[in-house]
């Protein structure tokens, strides 16, 4: 681990300066690291981590078998292999996370332990100043950078988003989230409820369901689901061959980008046929008595919201064998020995887990100022979902829902690298996006289009968000195969941005 340089905090503490200053050590801001290392040496940089460790959500989240949703060959970064199984767990995406920081000598970069309170940006002197506390001491630390670079994600990582239902105070047992999993929780014979319908509750139910007396995962509704092996023929096909993983990677990398491609397009076109595949699938597993309709029919098109993998169908393996059972179903209230619901039945429960999502967090929770004046997301436009009108030297890693969140770390680490060498070459010290006169009369709407993709998430705290035009350019269109091919063809002395 970085042992982070010692400075002590007085009235007028002296501060660091980076060029860059990358906020978050997850799987963002290791892979944007990388792409500095490599295409900008010589910049100075620091990462600030308010964890303890690095890895992001594969490190805070800690329940049993939390594992990816996506596959590893595109989840993994481009410029690192990934060997092993494509659905991986947690353990195994950090120790290939520490890997690309070892080879790579990102550790001396980091500081971890540190949150940041507030971010301001200053025209007079084209920088960013960051205030920062230690989490073990409390110290104040200052630093100062040219350019933000923001990886922190899009969720608060000290709490999950846990519904308030009727009576909760009442309940006897206990009741958990999976993102602050307790270390001293024992299933053992309990009767547990898990409330949630996606990808956490597919993963948490099988996991649990061995050691439980008995685990009932509860749904408002269904959600979709896709099955297979865990594994990929090809790169099982190729291996035996002895080709070089280098050379696998691509080759399965692009084969599933491939695919996914062509499954979002079906989704789009022929729904009806894709919901009958998806389920039928299901039905297979569980047999033709098994009430899938209720259970595992969604009432929306798919991929409006997001499809999780299951691996060798091991959530509804654990259904057909009477470990597990799915409940669909609306909460009523909590009572002292489980869950009253709508339909006059009672869930006993020994414990609960809400596996209910995330709370939204625009930035990481930071205060940000611009020339002294508090900075409000929802009041800007996003340019390609990485930088906001009026926010000077900034660029935020949002990553894609349908496709492998990392396939846009690459991309936008590509683009930031180029434009730091363009603002470089222009001699400028700042650049920031701004509409054209042509825009001014498009019409501002939210930030994802909820006929599009509409996750519980996303649309509770959507006003938090930036807004978006109806031009590829000023919106973040979910469309890797698209933005895979505009995005490095940016024009950087577009109208869009304003150099200083």
């Amino acid at each position: 681990m970085n042992v982070a340089v010692r400075t002590h905090a007085t009235a007028k503490q002296a501060s660091e300066h980076f060029d860059v200053l990358i906020v978050g050590a997850g799987i963002s801001g290791i892979g944007s690291a990388y792409h500095i290392e490599k295409q900008l040496p010589g910049t100075s940089y620091v990462i600030l981590e308010t964890q303890a460790t690095f890895g992001g959500t594969w490190s805070t989240h800690r329940y049993p078998g939390i594992r990816s949703d996506s596959d590893l060959h595109t989840f993994g970064y481009s410029f690192k292999p990934w060997v092993g199984p494509p659905i991986a767990t947690a353990d195994e995406i950090l120790a290939y996370m520490k890997e690309v920081i070892d080879d790579n000598d990102i550790a001396r970069h980091i500081r971890y332990g540190h949150k940041i309170v507030s971010a301001s940006w200053s025209s007079e002197q084209n920088l960013w100043t960051i205030e920062a506390v230690t989490t073990d001491t409390g110290e104040a630390r200052t630093f100062t950078a040219n350019f933000l670079w923001m990886c922190q994600g899009y969720y608060r990582h000290s709490e999950g988003y846990t519904p308030e239902w009727k009576g909760m105070d009442r309940f006897k047992g206990r009741i958990v989230h999976p993102q602050t999993w307790p270390d001293d929780i024992d299933l053992k014979d309990k009767k547990v409820v898990v409330i949630g319908s996606g990808a956490t509750a597919a993963t948490l139910v099988p996991n649990i369901a061995d050691d439980c007396a008995h685990v009932t995962m509860l749904q408002r509704s269904p959600t979709y689901f896709r099955l297979g092996r865990n594994a990929i023929e090809i790169a099982e096909e190729l291996r035996r061959l002895q080709v070089d993983e280098a050379w696998i990677h691509e080759i399965v990398r692009r084969k599933i980008l491939f695919e996914q491609d062509a499954f979002t397009k079906l989704c789009l076109a022929k729904p009806e046929q894709v919901k009958k595949e998806l389920i039928g699938q299901i039905s297979a597993v569980l047999g033709p008595d098994y009430d899938v309709e209720k259970h595992f029919t969604p009432s929306y098109r798919p991929w409006r919201q997001r499809i999780a993998f299951v691996p060798d169908a091991d959530l509804f393996k654990g259904i057909a064998s009477g470990k597990a059972s799915v409940v669909t179903d609306e909460i009523e209230c909590f009572v002292e020995n489980g869950i009253q619901l709508k339909s006059g039945s009672l869930l006993e429960a020994d414990v609960i887990v809400t596996a209910t999502g995330f709370n939204l967090s625009a930035l990481g929770d930071i205060a940000f100022e611009i020339d002294g004046k508090p900075l409000a997301f929802g009041d800007t436009v996003t340019y390609r979902g990485m930088m906001f009108t009026g926010v000077p030297n900034m660029v935020w890693v949002f990553g894609y829902f349908r496709a492998s969140w990392t396939l846009r770390v690459d991309l936008v680490a590509d683009f930031v690298c180029r434009l730091l060498g363009h603002m470089k070459t222009k001699g400028a010290k700042k650049v920031e996006v701004k509409l054209r006169p042509e825009d001014h009369n498009m019409p501002i709407l939210p930030w994802i289009d909820p006929e599009n993709f509409n996750p519980g998430y996303i649309m509770r705290n959507m006003n938090l968000l930036p807004k978006r035009g109806d031009k590829p350019e000023w919106q973040h269109s979910q469309d890797y195969w698209t933005e895979k091919d505009e995005i490095p063809k940016t024009d950087l002395d577009d109208k869009a941005f304003v150099y200083g």
